[in-house]
């Protein structure tokens, strides 16, 4: 049996050595490795990534798949996936809506998920057949029936051209809510979710190592966490509610 509590030590030291150093850097001059289209890379993604490997790798045996440097071997039966800065455009612009995310999959299903929104200092975890927390505070998703009466977090697919049919199709969705919120990092839309902010986060093509922790924490706050649709990149469509709303 896998020890779920050793693992989430290891995600929650590893989360926040990563936040630590990235708390150091906002502000700096950072390097810009690639600033095209809809998509922002900088240096700081890729340095604070190797933190994180570097920490996990010494004490865990799970492969690891990481945003920015891949696969370090064969995706297991259990693995960790690594975003090592979800909203990386918010903190070059000093939008302190960021955050570092790790989950631990066990084949496409999210079992443990670190989430450390470190520009407020919260820590959000949960994993499999456990409570959700932020810092030591138990969350649960909000009891909302009603979409005319709840919130709903998305974003728009980081792609070039979008078709008349794709915004339309989004307009028909976004009326059916009191409210929409676009925030520029999935890690966070999932967290909000799980607390109790926000009642669903809806997104297509989104990558997994995006989404994967959030998942983890939404369905410890006794939300639902849908991923379905795994294509050959990582991308995936998700769909994560209070499990209360109304289709």
């Amino acid at each position: 049996m896998i020890d779920l509590n050793h693992s989430l030590k290891v995600a929650k030291s590893a989360a926040l050595l990563a936040g630590d150093f990235l708390l150091k850097a906002r502000g700096s001059d950072l390097k810009v490795l690639l600033n095209e289209g809809r998509d922002v890379k900088l240096q700081l993604d890729i340095d604070t990534e190797n933190i994180i490997k570097e920490y996990i790798a010494e004490h865990s045996d799970f492969s690891i798949l990481g945003e920015e440097t891949g696969l370090t071997d064969k995706l297991d039966e259990y693995y960790w996936v690594i975003d090592p800065l979800d909203g990386t455009s918010n903190f070059l612009r000093g939008i302190p809506i960021s955050c570092v995310s790790i989950a631990l999959m066990h084949d496409l299903n999210p079992t443990l998920g670190v989430i450390y929104d470190f520009n407020h200092e919260d820590l959000y975890f949960g994993y499999k057949d456990s409570k959700a927390f932020v810092n030591d505070q138990e969350i649960q998703v909000s009891s909302l029936l009603l979409k005319n009466e709840s919130t709903l977090v998305t974003g728009i697919p980081a792609k070039t051209n979008y078709s008349n049919d794709e915004f339309n199709r989004l307009i028909s969705t976004f009326q059916s809510w009191k409210k929409i919120r676009m925030i520029g990092s999935a890690a966070m839309a999932a967290v909000y979710v799980a607390s109790g902010k926000a009642e669903t986060y809806q997104e297509n093509g989104i990558f997994l190592w995006d989404i994967a922790a959030g998942a983890a924490i939404v369905k410890a706050a006794g939300g639902l966490a849908l991923i379905n649709n795994l294509q050959s990149d990582y991308r995936v469509d998700a769909k994560f509610s209070n499990n209360h709303i109304k289709e």
